[in-house]
């Protein structure tokens, strides 16, 4: 049964890669967006590294162009201004809680990504962990093991 189950898996994994995964998009959208927004301002640079990263993800690759993903990451900063925003993002982020631990991860190192541009600061690590937490994942062992390449100057 176990090989049966995988190849299900994989076939079901393939078709939401050209369909698109709204969970998952949402999911990595608003873990973005509270950590873009946890320092009180809304760089640029996180900006494009949130978009940089959902790009890299073959799934959201797939199901979603750039316009698409600007345009829920520009709502899902729009929420996280409030708390009551940045719990309902909270929210879209545990809804993937149940995925493969892979899923779950890429979601929070396209967060991690994200606050890491000029060191990921308190605010933007306190906002880490409430998204590790809600991801069921280590932020520590994922922050220690998947270091930002340091950038060609």
């Amino acid at each position: 049964m176990g090989i049966l189950q995988n190849v299900f898996s994989r076939f079901s994994q393939t078709i939401k890669a050209y369909t698109g995964d709204a969970p998952l998009m949402q999911a990595a959208v608003s873990a973005a967006s509270n950590v873009i927004v946890a320092d009180g301002e809304v760089a640029g640079e996180e900006f494009e590294t949130a978009l940089l990263g959902m790009r890299a993800h073959p799934i959201l690759e797939k199901g979603y162009d750039t316009l698409m993903l600007e345009q829920e990451l520009y709502e899902g900063i729009a929420r996280a201004r409030t708390r009551a925003g940045r719990v309902e993002n909270l929210r879209r982020v545990a809804a993937i809680a149940d995925r493969s631990e892979e899923q779950r991860q890429n979601v929070f190192l396209i967060a991690a990504d994200v606050a890491d541009h000029e060191g990921i600061s308190a605010i933007e690590g306190k906002a880490l962990t409430e998204i590790a937490a809600a991801l069921s994942v280590d932020k520590a062992a994922l922050l220690a093991t998947a270091q930002a390449l340091p950038s060609a100057s």
